[in-house]
């Protein structure tokens, strides 16, 4: 039988997007962040706070982490009440390491409590929309338990493999994903550097054999200089540090990947870490 009150730990950009979409599904959402004024945001939208993320595992067989990066995760999971969690289902959105996930799995399966590493590849604003992808790691009797869950939350949803295998899939969505806007930034600075109209060159670049989506959700945000917040710089900054761990693991040279981590310091030492990804393009500027 489908709970139809979802828990959810973490209330950020991610997490508040989910909510929106689970609610607007039918949905309720029982949720916590440990910052006030999200935990308000959610009251606001329709959602019921708890007092802790204990509670939220306690009260809800199917519970959705949504949270900066796997230290947070192991430390959260570790204060949960494990023992009043027996056949609970946490399904863990956050981009992070994939060893770490794996270790999380294998240790709550000791409590009969399955986990999923369901990461996610899209904006907070196509999370709202409906329009992400996710990739999931477990084990497939827990994938099949979740699968509506997932089903409510993306347009498509994939099985990759063990837990780990979602995170590490994500991290290679993340590294195509991330050098394509930066790619794209340094085509639009080029242009404008050269005297072009950089409308009319997204234009031509949205024409060609040279489109990807990124021009679509990010084109119009570098051409205006439009950093209002999708997804935080710094975040994805995180995210290349654990692609290049990744790469590192598996014996992979990742110069690209290498040169992006560097614009992308570049712009958060520029005061643009809490900005939308689209501000890699103030890296190729000096202020």
């Amino acid at each position: 039988m489908i709970d139809h009150t979802i828990g959810l730990i973490g209330i950020g950009l991610l997490g508040t997007a989910m909510a929106e979409r689970l609610q607007n599904s039918g949905m309720k959402v029982f949720g916590y962040d440990i910052v006030a004024a999200r935990c308000h945001e959610l009251s606001s939208s329709g959602g019921q706070v708890a007092q802790s993320a204990s509670q939220v595992a306690e009260e809800c067989s199917f519970v959705l982490l949504s949270l900066p990066h796997s230290g947070v995760v192991r430390d959260v999971i570790a204060e949960l009440p494990v023992k009043k969690m027996r056949n609970h289902i946490i399904v863990d959105t956050t981009t992070g390491d994939p060893r770490t996930s794996a270790q999380l799995a294998e240790s709550l399966k000791t409590s009969n409590i399955g986990y999923l590493d369901a990461t996610v590849a899209g904006s907070s604003e196509q999370a709202r929309r409906g329009d992400i992808i996710i990739m999931a790691g477990g084990k497939t009797e827990i994938f099949d338990k979740s699968r509506w869950l997932l089903d409510l939350l993306a347009a498509n949803v994939f099985q990759i493999g063990p837990a780990g295998s979602g995170a590490r899939m994500k991290l290679v969505v993340n590294l195509v994903l991330g050098l394509n806007r930066a790619v794209l930034a340094e085509g639009i600075s080029l242009a404008e550097r050269c005297g072009l109209d950089t409308q009319l060159a997204l234009e031509v670049l949205k024409a060609g054999a040279a489109y990807s989506a990124v021009m679509d959700n990010k084109g119009e945000k570098m051409v205006n200089r439009d950093f209002s917040t999708q997804a935080r710089l710094a975040q994805h900054l995180k995210d290349v540090d654990l692609i290049l761990q990744l790469a590192a693991q598996s014996d992979l040279s990742a110069p690209l990947s290498e040169t992006h981590r560097s614009l992308l310091l570049k712009a958060v030492e520029q005061g643009y870490g809490n900005a939308d990804n689209s501000a890699v393009i103030r890296a190729y500027h000096d202020t």
